[in-house]
């Protein structure tokens, strides 16, 4: 079994990244769909967005059920409260950024309402249109596959919803969250059976140790504020793995939903480069902040074998040392995910991680010859240099930047039981 890289962050550190793991992956739209705007045009996007979501979040909600011991007793036949516990491990729900609160009648019903929505205050200034776009044409397909990842005949619907009337309205939105054996069983779109087939769905990941101090898992009640905190070391590295390949599945259903609508390869790689220095650059700032690394080459290494897009250590095979890390063939190569689209000929997305820490460093990135050492594959080697000249911020890093999630500031909450009421 592969050992996770973030095994060598402290539990407090780990209680830190993964809560910004999840508001990166949510930033992941931010980057790609200016692009696709740019491409298509935006009903074109929005078809792009509910092929991504749906696509991906079904087997990954599965997957954080199983690895933190919430899963339905029965296959498919679970409640609202593990809805519930799904999307407060989702990227598509970041913590606090969209501040999900929840109320739960008995196990086959349930409301939410957000009191914040960060989604919404980035597309609120663009106005109606990507209003609509967002919080009725993306929402009412995608929160529904999230639901049938626990019960094929949930449905969540809207009370009521943006755009907002008046202007200021709190709370941002509501829903209603209902299991009943009349509803019509969900029907998958096609492109999940494709997800379903990749090497992150079936990726297994070091199991939690049940013997570490703190919650090995989520098996209790809901809780109106997640404290990651209380879990274990052990739980919280499987957590920050999970969510990694939250990345990797979603990224692969942007893709699956960029495949039919593209001229050529080329204009393919074009906006899933876009997207990933985007993500880039933005995971490195906040990364770096939170982890308080030091702007010098040795702390970049570190940032850059934490960053999502060369995890899970189990999916991005990367060899780590004191001046260099190595990246091998892997199974998400094989997947197509973001580490096969650079190279020892294409290595921005490095670039843009490691400026964010300090823009004085830079990456050279050379081809690893497999001669090199015994059982070596092809690969590459990536070294961290200080340039005497500051290079300017990525334009894809500063689109993503419009967002108001690449500063949001997290605060403390206090996670209290949520009894039915």
């Amino acid at each position: 079994m592969t050992p996770s890289r973030y095994a060598d962050l402290t539990r407090e550190e780990l209680a830190e990244v993964v809560r910004e793991l999840l508001l990166v992956g949510q930033l992941i739209d931010r980057s790609g769909m200016a692009w696709c705007i740019s491409a298509f045009g935006r009903e074109e996007m929005v078809r792009i967005a509910i092929v991504e979501w749906a696509a991906a979040s079904p087997i990954y909600t599965r997957r954080m059920q199983r690895a933190l011991g919430y899963a339905p007793e029965v296959p498919g036949q679970g409640d609202v409260p593990t809805i519930f516990k799904g999307l407060q491990l989702d990227i598509g729900a970041p913590p606090q950024f969209m501040d999900f609160r929840y109320t739960v009648h008995d196990g086959r019903h349930g409301e939410f309402h957000l009191d914040h929505c960060g989604a919404l205050m980035d597309v609120e200034p663009m106005g109606e249109a990507y209003v609509r776009g967002m919080c009725h044409d993306i929402e009412d397909p995608t929160f529904d596959a999230t639901a049938i990842a626990t019960h094929p005949r949930a449905q969540v619907r809207p009370v009521h919803r943006p755009p907002r009337t008046p202007a200021d309205r709190t709370p941002h939105c509501r829903w209603t969250v209902v299991i009943d054996d009349a509803h019509p069983e969900a029907v998958a779109i096609p492109e999940l059976a494709a997800n379903e087939m990749s090497r992150a769905a079936s990726l297994e990941l070091a199991p939690i140790d049940p013997a570490d101090d703190g919650a090995a898992d989520y098996s209790g009640p809901l809780v109106s504020d997640l404290d990651l905190a209380a879990f274990s070391r052990s739980a919280l590295v499987r957590i920050a793995d999970e969510v990694c390949l939250q990345m990797a599945l979603l990224d692969r259903g942007f893709t699956l939903a960029l495949t039919s609508r593209v001229s050529s390869a080329e204009q393919l790689a074009e906006i899933r480069r876009k997207q990933l220095i985007g993500v880039a650059g933005i995971a490195g700032r906040r990364l770096a902040r939170v982890l308080d690394l030091r702007p010098d080459v040795e702390s970049a290494l570190r940032l850059l074998a934490l960053h999502p897009m060369l995890n899970p250590a189990a999916y991005v095979s990367v060899v780590v040392d004191d001046e260099a890390l190595v990246v091998r063939p892997s199974a998400a190569d094989e997947d197509a995910a973001w580490v096969s689209l650079m190279a020892p000929e294409w290595f921005v997305p490095l670039q843009a991680a490691v400026q964010a820490l300090d823009p004085h460093l830079d990456v050279e990135v050379r081809a690893v010859d497999p001669s090199t050492g015994p059982g070596n594959r092809d690969g590459w080697r990536i070294e961290v240099v200080r340039r005497p000249e500051p290079a300017p911020e990525a334009p894809e890093v500063a689109v993503v930047r419009f967002s108001t999630g690449a500063d949001f500031a997290f605060e403390p909450r206090r996670s209290l039981p949520i009894t039915p009421v």
